[in-house]
């Protein structure tokens, strides 16, 4: 009795990165991490790994910017991680995502993260530790966090949408912004995650609703062109793009002026000068005091205005 020799045949995926880069993935493979683009998120799953079990290790994190720098470390790696697994198991085409579109916005959530904790981490922690073997955890912890936002970063550069390839939204400067927008929104949050900074201020309260409010609606448009839903929604989408990005213009051009004035303004129960809060009057390497807080935002409000504006400038 013959045995019949068993044939095995793959499936190849073709992604487009950047010239003589190109990602040809065999589904279910692990030749896809000889490729180059496996190679650099492989890069970024140790370094981020890295990153935060050294911090984890030394004890080093403490208060929101120890947690934020935590958090940011240990999202990017579980997301390189599902897009690698997924690539190795070969499950791109059972995802209910554009998986064109998916990894892109992760790598360019992945590198903005990144790129915060590798700021904020030596800035209001490490600094203030004492020389030991826990300040060389987190200064190592720094460096990979560079690292990765060297890894992250060139993934979005070989990703980016070029002429003559297929169009990637998430790719194109438009997409990149709104990326952008809701990191920076995040970033926002943190700083007024005390209520203290806006309650019992109407004009501070319509602020607030302004980041929520814009918020949501870029998050939808990303859940809308990862998931592939342009084709449902029951209105045209390039225009909801356009009239999303005009009144996201509107409510931050509010949120910029109102923020600062009654933040800073006496006449409005503000304070201009640091040294008129007594929470700045001392240094902890976990906290930061309600005087700096408030100019984060309204700098952050600055910077969310001018992405805005930007986007909407491609969106027409």
């Amino acid at each position: 009795m013959s045995v019949s020799p068993v044939t095995v045949t793959h499936t190849t995926i073709m992604t487009s990165v950047a010239p003589g880069l190109e990602s040809m993935t065999i589904v279910g493979s692990p030749r896809i991490l000889l490729r180059p683009l496996g190679l650099l998120r492989l890069l970024e799953l140790s370094s981020t790994c890295l990153a935060f079990s050294l911090v984890a290790h030394g004890g080093a994190w403490i208060g929101s910017t120890g947690n934020w720098c935590m958090f940011s470390w240990c999202f990017c790696f579980s997301m390189t991680l599902m897009i690698l697994s997924m690539e190795l198991g070969g499950f791109q085409r059972r995802c209910p995502l554009s998986w064109l579109n998916f990894p892109s916005i992760c790598a360019s959530y992945a590198f903005c993260f990144c790129l915060s904790s590798t700021i904020i981490y030596p800035v209001t922690y490490v600094q203030f530790l004492a020389h030991g073997e826990v300040r060389e955890h987190a200064l190592s912890a720094t460096i990979f966090s560079c690292i990765s936002c060297v890894a992250y970063i060139t993934e979005v550069t070989w990703t980016r949408a070029r002429s003559g390839q297929t169009v990637i939204y998430m790719a194109t400067v438009s997409g990149r912004l709104k990326v952008f927008e809701t990191f920076i929104a995040c970033v926002i949050f943190l700083f007024i995650s005390n209520p203290s900074l806006y309650k019992n201020s109407p004009a501070l309260e319509w602020c607030v609703a302004v980041y929520a409010i814009c918020f949501i609606l870029t998050m939808v448009t990303i859940i809308v062109k990862v998931g592939n839903y342009t084709n449902i929604v029951p209105f045209n989408f390039p225009s909801f793009l356009t009239s999303m990005a005009f009144l996201s213009v509107l409510l931050y051009i509010t949120a910029v002026v109102l923020w600062p004035l009654f933040q800073f303004n006496e006449v409005f129960q503000g304070q201009p000068h640091r040294t008129m809060d007594v929470t700045c009057q001392y240094k902890a390497p976990h906290s930061v005091c309600a005087w700096d807080r408030r100019l984060a935002v309204a700098v952050m409000t600055g910077v969310n205005l001018l992405a805005y504006m930007v986007d909407f400038k491609y969106s027409i």
